[in-house]
């Protein structure tokens, strides 16, 4: 298993490489989009501003009404970078803190999580849930956005003190093998820095 820095570019930017993490960030809206937390979601106001957050870098869905539905992780992203207001449903106003209570009692492993999406995002990679392949995120290679090609990678979140058991560690393998993904597990120390390990399976 060899340690895995291709995440961070070894080698000094190309400025091709820095146009395409230009492209990703999001321009900053005059005033904060509103969003309320709904259980395992938050949805935003319906409004151009709110929209960019999918349009500009995939942040979400886009429902029928114009809304933008964010993750758990999404949401506080945007909250952190000062782009979204989270307020509950009676319309209380959830500081950083507060929401990472609320939503930790739906994700227990939400901070870890968090961790690493928020790593991978300042990188300049669109990083989404990958629930459907049995694994906690896949991530788009720079450049790529959700729809023009598949995901180079899936990605599992731990805390440097986890400890797997070798059924386990293999289960993560055959995710990755099984949906043509490499696989990267991201450890997180606890400074909340993150050290990536890309692991293949050889063959003698």
């Amino acid at each position: 298993m060899a340690k895995k820095k291709a995440v961070e570019a070894a080698e000094p930017e190309t400025s091709d490489e820095k146009k395409v993490e230009k492209a990703v960030e999001l321009k900053k809206p005059k005033n904060p989009v509103l969003g309320i937390l709904a259980g395992e979601r938050v949805i935003t106001e319906s409004s151009d501003d709110a929209r960019d957050f999918f349009n500009q870098s995939r942040f979400g869905t886009l429902n029928e009404s114009g809304k933008v539905e964010l993750s758990l992780l999404e949401a506080l992203y945007l909250l952190e970078r000062d782009r979204l207001v989270i307020k509950s449903e009676s319309g209380k106003t959830l500081p950083f803190e507060l929401y990472v209570k609320k939503a930790r009692k739906v994700e227990p492993n939400f901070w870890i999580r968090y961790v690493v999406f928020r790593d991978m995002r300042n990188r300049g990679y669109i990083i989404k849930t990958a629930l459907k392949f049995g694994a906690d995120f896949r991530v788009y290679d720079r450049g790529v956005k959700p729809g023009e090609d598949h995901a180079k990678w899936i990605v599992f979140p731990v805390h440097e003190a986890s400890v797997f058991t070798w059924h386990e560690f293999s289960a993560k393998n055959r995710v990755a093998h099984s949906t043509k993904k490499r696989l990267l597990l991201a450890i997180v120390d606890d400074e909340n820095d993150v050290t990536y390990y890309q692991v293949s399976w050889t063959r003698p």
